[in-house]
């Protein structure tokens, strides 16, 4: 999948998936925040936590995956390399210890999806944020690829996208958000050009990306998804405030529901 994203195609969900993570976790505070795959896809560069780690898959390590990365156009981040190799399904993090988990594109690639999301869960503070993209079945992308694989069963063409990539809806991905106590914040599609492999075309079909942003934004060939952890019964403690104490008057004695007068009798 790596070297894919080198391609006019890749270089264009690229840029605005970057857009979108920028915006998305630059106010974002916390302590400690995570990327899952995809190392030279600097995905927390706007962020401010302190520490920030990216966590790369047992198949970067693979030579041909590693060689064919490096054979690439795609620009690896000097100072962004995996901090550890793990599998996703399987984190090497003390639960409710993360404020921040960044998954580009990492259910998609990964063998067990379902694994790596209870981890993400796991592993997320209370109202800690997942955020997450891929790529959207219902889409221009997702129907070439369909009529790809069609075509590759009879020995015909090729598929437009890698065959590692396994589509996961935004809807199948909101049911599993909500049975693990995810509240979606936000969602965002973007990407409506049509599946071209030339970088001409794809500049030739730009005028769709507006329209499409109006008229037919669920079809957009990417989404983009924030995601809070709820926690039922705890909720964010806030800075109690300061109580100025009144000093109640006295109220004259009174007998029997009657006050009594200021002069008694004699």
């Amino acid at each position: 999948m790596h070297p894919w994203f080198g391609s006019p195609a890749g270089r264009y969900l690229t840029a605005w998936e970057q857009a979108r993570v920028d915006q998305a976790v630059g106010d974002l505070f916390g302590y400690h925040g995570v990327q899952l795959g995809l190392p030279w896809f600097d995905g927390l560069r706007a962020n401010r936590m302190p520490h920030r780690w990216l966590i790369g898959g047992p198949d970067d390590l693979d030579p041909p995956a590693a060689a064919a990365l490096a054979a690439s156009d795609l620009p690896v981040p000097p100072l962004f390399r995996p901090a550890i190799h793990a599998e996703f399904g399987a984190l090497p993090f003390a639960s409710r210890s993360l404020d921040l988990v960044l998954m580009p594109h990492t259910l998609e690639l990964t063998a067990d999806p379902h694994a790596a999301l209870r981890e993400a869960e796991r592993t997320l503070v209370p109202e800690g944020r997942v955020v997450i993209s891929g790529l959207n079945p219902v889409s221009f992308w997702g129907l070439k690829q369909r009529r790809a694989r069609m075509a590759q069963r009879l020995g015909l063409g090729q598929r437009y996208l890698p065959d590692a990539v396994d589509f996961i809806g935004y809807w199948r991905l909101r049911d599993w958000l909500r049975l693990l106590s995810f509240e979606v914040e936000s969602v965002q599609f973007g990407c409506w050009r049509p599946a071209m492999r030339s970088q001409r075309w794809l500049d030739r079909t730009a005028w769709m990306d507006p329209l499409g942003d109006r008229w037919w934004p669920i079809f957009g060939a990417a989404y983009f998804v924030v995601a809070v952890k709820r926690v039922p019964g705890m909720r964010r403690m806030e800075k109690p405030r300061k109580v100025t104490a009144v000093r109640a008057v006295a109220p004259a004695a009174s007998v029997a529901g009657r006050s009594l007068p200021d002069n008694p009798p004699s």
